[in-house]
């Protein structure tokens, strides 16, 4: 079954979760109008259904080689990234004086979603030159926008972050990159980064890295690196791509999936490179690119998970097994519609994360309002998180849809699983974003999370009058969560906080499922939202009690089995 993009689903989110109207209004996104917003998803997803959906396969079935070191990419893929680059996908969210279209990030993540459905394993190359490109808006200089960021936001130019060393993974300030001063303004950058995505390609005119590394007088840890700009060809005066940097793909990694994605190990050997922002100061400058990834990365994790359900849905309103009424498939065993119910409600709960997230980063750059922002960056690791969980669940359960021919490569179930597992992995891992949410989120002593909790239960009370049977649930899980919230803030001892954060994620994220899920249900009461409400609040939110048991349970116990315990 071809993919077909679920834009009643953007559309009923964007302006009734993301606040997407309230965006328009501002100064900043006012031609972000109804019209333009329904005419751009509805092009995007005309290209994932035509161009990048057929690629899915292709690129499992014919990975990515190195040949003589140069990286082959699937067949077909050139084409899909010329759609992307030509449709203007790249720079949908980027500055209009470079190029880019200037749209909310709510449009773009609705769009990057659609590309990760239609073919994850091309779609992680605008995201991360999406990413590139907000980083040098951010802190390049104005004769390194000027030259890169037309370049990327048209999608001439590709970009990646080189982050990763054998050495130093998450522990990024481990990393033994070397940058030299040239005494012309540019370094001679010197070392080994792994896990590169898109570290190469054959069918861009230059591959762009972001490079984190040491210059001689660096501090030891992560107040010592630096970025850098580093080219594969080095631009000419006329800003072509000219002679070969000094930088090569050394292999690239056999990967659970994603084969069309070359992940590549780089070796750098005094390639130039130019300075982005201040010295020392690399990782302020990376984390505008890898916020901006793990938003991306949340979308993946959706967007594989609708992926998934379309795949698993056709299957089972086909697939004839038993005796059953009334369409004589599988899709009327009770089991069969358990599966697909509990899909399609994390995928929309999710989604509704997602795109909240977004538009608190649209309020944010648009008002400078420092509740948006922090609301923005509360939502951040649970988007992230929730998102890539929900696609890794969702497409699991595809292959349990599909029975024994879910295991058989041949159905293409088991690609969205093995595509989408990484996702939960790269950009910060669930554990990682988790023990950023309870730490660093919760510096403002659990203000941000306050007011949030405050909105739902505030709605839910409001939502009493018409729909008590799910508002009551509501309100009740999230006075548990306030509660847990308070406990977490009280506890000096880090190492307690974090025993119980992806538990305490999860249960966060189950209520904020819930809560969107009601906001569905009270703007479309008879309708289908309002049934798959029903089930997710009766269903799956009463999962966050026993996380919430999980999330106040302490570290003691994960302590109490010494190492010699665990290997007896």
């Amino acid at each position: 079954m071809p993919y077909t993009a679920p834009l009643s689903d953007y559309e009923f989110l964007l302006y009734n979760v993301a606040g997407l109207d309230g965006i328009a209004a501002t100064d900043r996104f006012a031609d972000a109008d109804r019209d333009v917003v329904s005419a751009i998803l509805n092009e995007a997803g005309k290209m994932c259904r035509d161009v990048l959906e057929p690629l899915r396969r292709v690129g499992d079935l014919h990975p990515a080689t190195l040949e003589n070191g140069v990286v082959r990419t699937p067949p077909g893929f050139g084409h899909g990234w010329n759609a992307i680059a030509e449709g203007g996908w790249v720079g949908i969210s980027s500055d209009p004086g470079f190029g880019g279209m200037g749209l909310p990030m709510t449009v773009a993540t609705a769009v990057n979603e659609m590309m990760s459905a239609a073919c994850l394993s091309l779609q992680i190359a605008p995201l991360m030159t999406q990413g590139q490109i907000e980083a040098l808006e951010h802190h390049a200089s104005d004769e390194l926008k000027a030259l890169y960021l037309p370049k990327l936001i048209s999608g001439e130019w590709v970009g990646t972050m080189n982050l990763t060393e054998p050495q130093a993974g998450s522990d990024v300030g481990a990393l033994s990159t070397r940058a030299e001063p040239n005494g012309d303004g540019t370094y001679a950058v010197s070392g080994q980064k792994i896990f590169i995505s898109w570290g190469d390609n054959d069918f861009s005119e230059n591959v762009c890295h972001l490079v984190l590394a040491r210059l001689p007088d660096a501090a030891p840890g992560t107040k010592g690196i630096s970025l850098f700009l580093v080219p594969r060809n080095l631009p000419d005066e006329n800003g072509a791509p000219g002679v070969a940097n000094t930088l090569n793909v050394v292999s690239l990694e056999h990967k659970l999936g994603l084969h069309g994605s070359p992940t590549c190990v780089m070796q750098y050997d005094g390639a130039k490179g130019w300075l982005v922002g201040e010295p020392h100061k690399g990782m302020a400058a990376m984390f505008t690119m890898m916020n901006n990834a793990r938003l991306g990365v949340g979308g993946q994790g959706v967007g594989i998970a609708e992926g998934a359900y379309q795949h698993a849905l056709a299957y089972a309103q086909e697939r004839k097994q038993g005796r059953s009424a009334p369409t004589g498939t599988i899709l009327d065993h009770a089991d069969v519609r358990r599966m697909l119910i509990e899909m399609r409600a994390d995928t929309f709960a999710s989604r509704a994360i997602l795109l909240a997230c977004a538009g608190a980063i649209d309020m944010g750059h648009a008002t400078g309002d420092a509740n948006w922002i922090a609301r923005a960056a509360f939502l951040t690791p649970i988007a992230k998180t929730f998102g890539t969980e929900t696609g890794i669940c969702v497409a699991e359960t595809g292959v349990q849809v599909h029975g024994g021919m879910g295991f058989i490569e041949e159905t293409g179930a088991a690609q969205f699983y093995r595509d989408v597992r990484v996702t939960a992995i790269y950009e910060g891992t669930s554990g990682i974003q988790a023990m950023d949410l309870v730490s660093r989120k919760m510096m403002d002593g659990g203000e941000a999370a306050a007011r949030l909790l405050d909105e739902i239960e505030d709605h839910a009370e409001r939502a009493r009058a018409t729909l008590p049977e799910l508002a009551g649930p509501v309100w009740e899980a999230t006075e548990s969560l306030r509660e847990t919230t308070e406990w977490l803030v009280a506890q000096g001892d880090m190492n307690e906080r974090f025993a119980g954060a992806l538990p305490y994620l999860r249960a966060f994220a189950r209520v904020l499922g819930a809560h969107y899920h009601l906001v569905a249900a009270l703007a479309e009461p008879e309708g289908p939202r309002a049934k798959l409400a029903r089930f997710y609040i009766h269903a799956l939110l009463p999962e966050y009690t026993g996380l919430l048991v999980q999330a106040q349970n302490g570290s003691a116990d994960l302590f109490a089995l010494s190492a010699d315990d665990l290997a007896a």
